[in-house]
């Protein structure tokens, strides 16, 4: 696992198995993360010390303006940095198994793939695009972040939607998903989609992002 593109490729090969089982169980957000690092290393075959999950990742005087602003919601003492927490990371193997806080410059430089994922788990209620689209956008100010820091290094960034509910009225509706596979065209994000019963539609990215070398 050496490249941005390697790890797409882990991603999309762990899919088939990412949405027949998500879909097969109803649960929270943070289980389907779980289902889905477990799929990466057994049905992607993503080495153990190239995996993250819920990776922590500080950015000290944030260049773009998305960060900025989340940072001045902070209480004052508290300013200085936004982290990000990508739900699952694949990263080059100069990471040597620690993505600790500690350890964030390397983490930055040495992460191929960052994922955030997004599932039906509302009451009564639909996932909305606003929620999903806030996280395509956090993600691109993160690839940003590390264009200014790295620009060898920018990983690639992908959106994994798990639409599990059993009725279809409670899954995002047709113009929702046109609105989130626009944003994520325009952003250069990996978006995947999956619903239930076991449905996965990919919008792959284009490929004008720089690769590590």
């Amino acid at each position: 696992m050496k490249t941005p593109k390697d790890a797409l490729t882990a991603l999309k090969r762990a899919l088939p198995v990412i949405a027949t089982e998500c879909c097969a169980v109803l649960g929270s957000e943070q289980h389907y993360q779980a289902m889905v690092y477990h799929a990466l290393r057994v049905h992607g075959q993503v080495p153990l010390e190239q995996l993250g999950m819920n990776v922590k990742i500080w950015i000290p005087r944030p260049k773009t303006t998305l960060f900025r602003q989340l940072d001045r919601r902070k209480a004052e003492g508290y300013r200085g940095g936004f982290e990000p927490i990508p739900d699952v990371v694949i990263f080059a193997e100069g990471i040597e198994a620690d993505w600790r806080r500690r350890n964030r410059d390397n983490t930055l430089r040495q992460m191929l793939l960052a994922l955030e994922s997004k599932a039906s788990e509302r009451d009564k209620g639909r996932l909305s695009p606003g929620e999903v689209l806030k996280d395509l956008r956090k993600l691109h100010a993160l690839g940003q972040e590390i264009a200014h820091r790295a620009p060898a290094s920018i990983p690639q960034l992908a959106m994994l939607v798990i639409d599990s509910a059993r009725d279809a009225n409670e899954r995002m509706t047709e113009s929702a998903l046109d609105l989130v596979r626009g944003e994520a065209q325009d952003l250069d994000i990996a978006l995947f989609y999956v619903a239930a019963p076991s449905e996965l539609v990919a919008v792959v990215p284009s490929q004008k992002r720089p690769v590590h070398p």
